[in-house]
């Protein structure tokens, strides 16, 4: 179990002046997943965690961090998985959950020992895993594709018809404040979350991956009349503040994954900015 390193909170304001370095050191997480290791970011909006575990030759059990101070992960945490490599199992208190490539499982507060394993070495599973705190202990549960709450959104003439897979959100599966889900863009489109939007009750992490061999996603953060922009290689993930839109268009076709925590569940609670306003 590793922590790559602790995330502080960013003023908007302070955010205005930097440069490319310091906005991927402050937002970009570069290496989600590592041979053998759970790895996680510890980052100050809302305390979310954001991180990855891939077992390849040996099955690897979450551990607490630091600078939970806890007795166990998640004592007072709740955590969300996606699988995104080969076919894998996460045992959680000794019941296990098999998941798929594209599957979720919601794991509530209170879970003591959480262990995942890959059926194949050679096609290791890949678990992507979002964590926030916790006030009240809900049911494990696992979420795959058919399982999912689907919306439809845009259209190819403005190249950002895709599809949403909400997976682990209030409609699907109860949790504290954590939300996920997955947005697989349509053949031909490349925008995703346009219109951009705000959402200053929540904070948000997108993962990109499925991005093909050479090509990559331009990310674009911050207030609506101040973005910035940040490019993003296959299997990256940013950090986006609850003063942050967060949009991305690629270079070729590619699926994300969002997650979201904070003070409001509602999926729909958001500040839309229209494209020809942006600066």
């Amino acid at each position: 179990m590793k922590i790559i390193e602790e995330r502080f909170a960013v003023h908007k304001d302070d955010y205005k002046h930097y440069d490319t370095d310091k906005l991927r050191k402050n937002f970009l997480i570069e290496k989600i997943f590592a041979t053998d290791e759970v790895l996680f970011v510890y980052t100050h909006y809302e305390r979310v965690m954001v991180g990855g575990a891939m077992p390849v030759t040996q099955a690897i059990t979450l551990e607490p961090v630091d600078q939970q101070k806890a007795n166990f992960f998640l004592e007072r945490r709740e955590l969300g998985a996606i699988n995104v490599g080969g076919k894998g199992s996460i045992t959680v208190d000794g019941e296990c959950f098999e998941l798929d490539n594209k599957e979720a499982l919601y794991i509530g507060r209170g879970a003591k020992v959480v262990v995942f394993a890959s059926d194949s070495s050679d096609s290791p599973a890949k678990f992507y895993l979002n964590s926030a705190p916790a006030h009240h202990a809900y049911p494990h549960k696992k979420v795959g594709m058919n399982d999912a709450k689907v919306l439809q959104l845009g259209t190819a003439e403005t190249c950002n018809e895709r599809k949403i897979n909400q997976l682990l959100i209030s409609d699907v599966v109860a949790t504290c404040q954590l939300q996920m889900g997955m947005t697989e863009l349509q053949p031909g489109s490349i925008w995703n979350t346009m219109p951009v939007h705000t959402h200053s009750r929540r904070m948000e992490a997108y993962f990109y991956f499925n991005i093909p061999e050479q090509q990559a996603v331009c990310h674009f953060m911050g207030p609506a009349d101040e973005t910035r922009h940040i490019w993003v290689a296959n299997e990256q993930a940013v950090v986006s503040p609850p003063w942050s839109m967060h949009s991305g268009v690629g270079t070729a076709n590619y699926t994300f994954i969002w997650g979201m925590a904070g003070e409001n569940l509602d999926y729909t609670d958001m500040d839309f900015h229209s494209p020809n306003t942006l600066k």
